[in-house]
């Protein structure tokens, strides 16, 4: 039998591993839309409740991401990246929105 080698070996959950939140939000839909930013980039995350994690994260509601923490640096530079985009085009959406009006 074949060994695996480690580039083609699926990366198993250390229980141990720390977590850190990069993200929340009071919206699901928002906090899904991150996570799917998330996991195209090629970053595992978890979803969770934030009401769930309370004794983490004590008065939070909501949904929170979780990231392994040697990735957070990189997550959160993505989530920016993402709300800059998102902002330069709501803006640029006005500006077409006042000259065709």
């Amino acid at each position: 039998m074949a060994e695996q080698t480690n580039a083609t070996e699926e990366r198993r959950p250390d229980p141990n591993e720390k977590l850190v939140k990069v993200f929340d939000s009071e919206q699901e839909s928002e906090a899904m839309v991150v996570k799917a930013l998330l996991d195209s980039a090629g970053i595992e995350s978890d979803l969770a409740s934030a009401s769930l994690l309370q004794d983490a994260f004590p008065s939070m509601g909501g949904m929170i991401i979780l990231v392994r923490e040697e990735d957070a640096a990189r997550a959160r530079a993505l989530i920016a990246e993402s709300r800059q985009s998102a902002a330069a085009e709501a803006v640029s959406q006005a500006d077409d929105d006042e000259t065709q009006g």
